[in-house]
Order: structure tokens, then C-alpha cells, then sequence
């Protein structure tokens, strides 16, 4: 079986669309949103098991992942939208982690060039995002501790743990599509100023400041 777990904060608008994907998904699955205590009707508005975990995304994550029966992990964001074959392709991957082809909606040629360059970054370095659907096995997850409890970047420091514990993330070539909600309009400036905050990460500055000059972007 394979636990969905989706973090939602103030995600009252796609709460609605989220529920109608899952409802046409095929295959053994068990669904868990964990919410950030939302300031809006998210939690209200959820139908499926759900918690509470104030904080992180990455404590968000984590809670969910103690409640699930599982032997996958998919990591769902609210704003996705995932094909109905997805469970059955996580189980006949036999990966211990993958995601999968990430595309954008609404979409345009400048957001087509992000998301290649995003799918090849999972390809040639196995770096992947939360936008490209991870899943990794339940033990695995486990094993390196789960996600870091940080305010930001736990994507790319769960994608290192997993290198460094010999089981990469590997990318299925189904696609997922994440909302551009956030990027239209500013595709490649956000993507230039998110890169550069990568580098941050990885030379070591504070994370509480990498944070606090993401939320300006």
C-alpha cells in the first residue's frame, strides 16, 4: 500500500481540486493531510484523514509519515495534480525513492524551459523537489531520519540523504503537473534568486535567513 501525505497551509482554494484528483486514482492507497494550523478553511474543508502539526513543512511531513500503514510514501503538494495510475506505477518501480516528469499548469515557454531543466536536474544530479511528487519507501524514510526539521530546503536535504545512503532519487517519466501559481510573470527571476539560495544552502549560511529572504520572493 502506499500513503499519500499532503501538507497544506491556507490551501482553502485547492482543497476541492486535490480531493477530486485523489477520488480518481486507482490502486491500494490510505490519504493523510497534515495541516500547519491554516488561518483559513483548510482544515474545515479537508474530507480525508487529517492532522495538525504547527511549525515546518518538514514536521508537517513527518508527523503524517509516524500515522502511515504504508510501505511507500508519496509526497503530494495540494496545488498537484497526479494521473490515476500513479500508485500502481510507484509499486511496479520497485524504487526505493523516485518522483516523477514534473510539468507546470498554467503553462508557458518559459515555464516549459524550467521544467526541463528541473526533470534534468532529478536525472543527472538526483536532486528533487516536492513539486515532482517524491515518494521513498517507508523504512528507507526511516532509516535517514525523515525530513530535516527546517523551515526550507527540505527537499534538497532529503534528496543528499538519500544519496549519501546509496538509494538516489530516481525519476519516473509520468507526469505530474504543479500550479505556476507562484511564478507567472516572474518565471526566471524566481528561478535565478532560488538558485542562488541553493548555493546558500550548500556553503552552509544560517537556514533561518535563507527563510526569511525566501518569504520576500
Amino acid at each position: 500500500m502506499v500513503t499519500i501525505i499532503i501538507p497544506t497551509y491556507n490551501e482553502a482554494d485547492n482543497i476541492s481540486k486535490i480531493e477530486e484528483v485523489l477520488s480518481n486514482i486507482k490502486g491500494n492507497f490510505e490519504v493523510i493531510f497534515s495541516d500547519g494550523f491554516s488561518t483559513d478553511d483548510t482544515f474545515d474543508l479537508i474530507k480525508y484523514p487529517k492532522i495538525r502539526e504547527s511549525k515546518f513543512r518538514a514536521n508537517q511531513m513527518n508527523r503524517a509519515a509516524k500515522y502511515a500503514k504504508g510501505d511507500y510514501l508519496f509526497f503530494l503538494h495540494a496545488d498537484s495534480i497526479i494521473g490515476p495510475d500513479c500508485i500502481n506505477i510507484i509499486n511496479s518501480s520497485k524504487l526505493a525513492a523516485g518522483c516523477f516528469k514534473m510539468s507546470f499548469t498554467p503553462n508557458n515557454l518559459k515555464l516549459k524551459i524550467i521544467a526541463y531543466y528541473s526533470n534534468k536536474r532529478v536525472r543527472k544530479r538526483n536532486i528533487a523537489f516536492g513539486d515532482q511528487g517524491i515518494f521513498i519507501k517507508k523504512d528507507l524514510f526511516e532509516k535517514i531520519g525523515g525530513y530535516k526539521s527546517i523551515p526550507l530546503m527540505e527537499d534538497y536535504q532529503l534528496s543528499l540523504d538519500l544519496i549519501e545512503s546509496g538509494n538516489p532519487i530516481k525519476q519516473i517519466s509520468y507526469p505530474i503537473y504543479t500550479s505556476s501559481r507562484k511564478l507567472l510573470g516572474k518565471e526566471f527571476i524566481t528561478g535565478y534568486r532560488m538558485k542562488k539560495l541553493q548555493k546558500k544552502y550548500r556553503e552552509g549560511y544560517d537556514i533561518e535567513k535563507i527563510a526569511e529572504i525566501y518569504k520576500k520572493i
